[in-house]
């Protein structure tokens, strides 16, 4: 015999994906567009989903522009923990895969990060754009605390972390970013 819920499932199941699928086509627009360019009809049309279907999932572009960048952050950071806890790795190779992760793989000549639409909205994103990179640095503190020890380890993750700025501003390229950043780590991870 069947639960109750059994036949709400496929549904339920269903309705995540398309929120997944919908939070996934808004980020890629606000990203190509910005904040303030987007609007709910280009969101709705590159999620193929009608503009008063948005509107039911979601009750407003800034709501929607919260939960899209929340879900983008959530699986950066969920990605860096999995990479970073495959300790029979290098650490070197474990953070450079890291910063990858959370930063590298936005770069390219037609995409932007998470980080860029965070720093030109903040006021619309609150806690979130604060928790997140906040998240990212205690991940790449402890890591390099298990392995140099948690006196250094402060100081070398924010030095790591400054660097990866610098680098996205300079790379042209993905691999550039990647291997400038295998030096920076291997200067400061010994």
């Amino acid at each position: 015999m069947s639960s109750p819920d059994a036949g709400h499932r496929p549904s339920t199941v269903a309705g995540t994906d398309r929120r997944t699928m919908v939070l996934d086509s808004a980020m890629v627009t606000f990203a190509r567009f910005g904040y303030r360019k987007t609007s709910m009809e280009e969101v709705a049309r590159a999620a193929h989903i009608s503009r008063p279907g948005l509107y039911f999932l979601f009750s407003s572009k800034e709501t929607l522009f919260r939960a899209a960048v929340a879900q983008a952050l959530e699986r950066d950071i969920t990605a860096v923990e999995h990479v970073l806890a495959d300790t029979g790795r290098p650490l070197p190779q474990r953070l450079v895969e890291a910063f990858d992760q959370w930063a590298g793989r936005y770069i390219g000549p037609l995409t932007r990060d998470v980080s860029a639409i965070i720093e030109d909205n903040p006021d619309l994103l609150g806690e979130i754009a604060e928790t997140a990179p906040r998240r990212f640095e205690e991940l790449i503190t402890e890591a390099i605390a298990v392995e140099s020890g948690r006196e250094a380890a402060p100081l070398v993750a924010q030095t790591m972390i400054s660097a990866s700025i610098g680098l996205k501003h300079q790379a042209a390229s993905r691999e550039f970013y990647l291997e400038r950043l295998k030096v920076a780590i291997e200067l400061l991870v010994r």
